[in-house]
């Protein structure tokens, strides 16, 4: 085995990528980046059943969106490609066929009949389930002879029936596994030829040189078996780490159940790369102490094995918001506006997939919400024309909101609420949600009356010296702070959800904002 640090991440392209196998792929990125080794990208594409291109294209898309940049693998090759199963299919072939040659195999001529008889035995009597070995003890004659009739047959491992099997994790310290409970004389080529996961997955991890084989816990029971098959090639076997599991809230595997695990879904709920980087690369692992922010640089520079925990890791999404949310707040104006454009105008991400059974409401995207859509150049415009909007004033408009906005928001998303005001002349709400709950209908009139001469003054003040004012318009109606905005607030913007009042009104401009606390002030007469 080389000294150099060699790791891989080698998915199945039969479904989406999620949190789970983006940690994985990002441990094992950081360990390589950490050591000055390699990280591999391999395809063990040998599932053809729920195989997909899509699912290929959203492995690239994944990893290219937060930033995981592989040495060898995809578009890029090297030295020990290919680095998809599917096009080594003779290779594994080779390495069966050695395997029998060394008396470590053998042919199993077992029909589909047979073996679903067994395991109704085994299931009626409650034993351990498993092939029954029949062919293990096949002379050669008698192999020769099914083989000259052409008889279908696989190749199994013969698996060692005493002893035990033993290896070293590099957070769980020494395992033993008794052989016995090894899975009996597993399958290596099937029928068809195609290699099974466990023959591909051996075969390849020696012939890439890999060095370490970091995965999930739920591996563990895989192992002892691939110790085996390695100890039967005469091969070293690569180190092992198996990862914790990251678990929900209730204690059990993170699945869908608990909300968004498809990365695609977090791309399209408004969470940044950075964000999913940072939370995710903390799951089950320790850096510096007393820091909670690193770029994807200080990780793999801070990586090390012994910091990993042995216990299950809970994701939290609540601490993931909050992460989110600070790395919002450290953008520039026009970075947020390059995130936030796609959910805005209803493209990009805010068009990925969202799963139905998710307890988290859909986010309200697009120009449904926001007034704003994207046009066939690639540059936003206003629906509503009656705004008298170009695209330049559009967009000059949503740069200046950023900062407004930016506070305020925990996702990428809730910007086409907070932007709506600004590109649709909004209804008067119901008297009831201008009304602050400590003052009446009179006293409302009142502050909508105060609120012309305030926001007529605005404009020639700095931000302190408005707010200061604000609070003296306050004092003089007797009333608080909050009663004197709220109004002002539902009549500007004709909603809750909106950027600082003082900003907005700012933005908005003079004229129109008077226009529409007159146009409320009418409707409450």
């Amino acid at each position: 085995m080389s000294d150099e640090v060699r790791v891989r991440y080698a998915p199945s392209p039969t479904g989406m990528q999620h949190i789970g196998g983006v940690r994985t792929a990002l441990f094992n990125y950081l360990y390589a980046r950490s050591k000055g080794g390699k990280f591999i990208l391999r395809l063990e594409d040998t599932d053809r059943t729920r195989y997909d291109e899509k699912y290929v294209q959203n492995l690239y898309d994944t990893m290219a969106w937060l930033g995981i940049d592989w040495d060898e693998g995809g578009s890029k090759g090297g030295e020990y490609g290919p680095y998809v199963q599917s096009e080594r299919f003779e290779l594994y072939k080779e390495y069966a066929q050695k395997l029998l040659d060394n008396g470590e195999a053998y042919y199993c001529f077992c029909d589909s009949e047979r073996l679903d008889r067994i395991r109704k035995i085994q299931t009626e009597n409650k034993m351990a389930p498993g092939y029954d070995r029949n062919c293990r003890h096949l002379t050669p004659e008698e192999v020769k002879a099914n083989l000259d009739a052409g008889k279908p047959y696989v190749i199994r491992l013969k698996v060692p029936m005493e002893g035990t099997t033993k290896f070293n994790d590099h957070i769980l310290g020494d395992i033993e596994w008794k052989n016995e409970d090894i899975s009996p004389d597993p399958v290596l080529l099937k029928s068809d030829g195609f290699p099974t996961y466990h023959l591909a997955n051996i075969v390849d991890d020696h012939m890439m040189k890999i060095s370490h084989v970091m995965r999930a816990q739920e591996w563990i029971p895989s192992t002892p078996l691939h110790v085996q098959m390695y100890k039967s090639f005469g091969w070293e076997h690569p180190e092992f780490c198996h990862l914790p599991m990251v678990n929900g809230a209730d204690g059990k595997k993170l699945s869908k159940r608990h909300g968004s695990t498809s990365l695609n879904e977090f791309r399209a709920r408004g969470y940044l790369p950075k964000a999913i980087v940072n939370y995710v690369a903390m799951l089950g692992c320790s850096y510096v102490e007393g820091q909670e922010f690193y770029t994807l640089e200080e990780l793999a520079a801070n990586f090390k094995l012994e910091h990993l925990n042995k216990a299950p890791a809970v994701f939290d999404y609540k601490k993931l918001e909050y992460y989110n949310g600070n790395y919002i707040r450290q953008m520039s104006a026009e970075e947020l506006y390059k995130w936030t454009l796609p959910f805005i105008t209803g493209t990009g991400d805010a068009t990925l997939e969202i799963n139905p059974e998710n307890p988290q409401p859909k986010p309200n995207v697009g120009p449904e919400f926001s007034g704003v859509a994207m046009g066939e150049d690639g540059r936003p415009y206003c629906v509503d024309k009656s705004m008298n909007m170009s695209t330049e004033d559009v967009e000059k408009t949503l740069l200046g909101l950023m900062p407004l906005i930016q506070e305020r928001l925990k996702f990428l998303t809730e910007a086409a609420e907070m932007v709506h005001f600004m590109f649709t002349e909004p209804q008067v709400p119901p008297a009831e949600q201008i009304i602050p709950k400590k003052i009446d209908l009179a006293k409302t009139k009142e502050v909508l009356e105060a609120a012309k001469d305030f926001v007529a003054k605005v404009f020639d003040l700095d931000h302190e010296a408005a707010e200061n004012l604000a609070k003296e318009k306050a004092e003089a109606l007797g009333i608080k702070l909050g009663d004197f905005m709220m109004p002002i607030r539902m009549a500007v913007t004709g909603s809750r959800v909106s950027p600082p009042l003082i900003g907005s009104i700012l933005v908005l401009g003079k004229e129109k904002s008077i226009a529409r606390i007159e146009k409320t002030l009418a409707a409450l007469n």
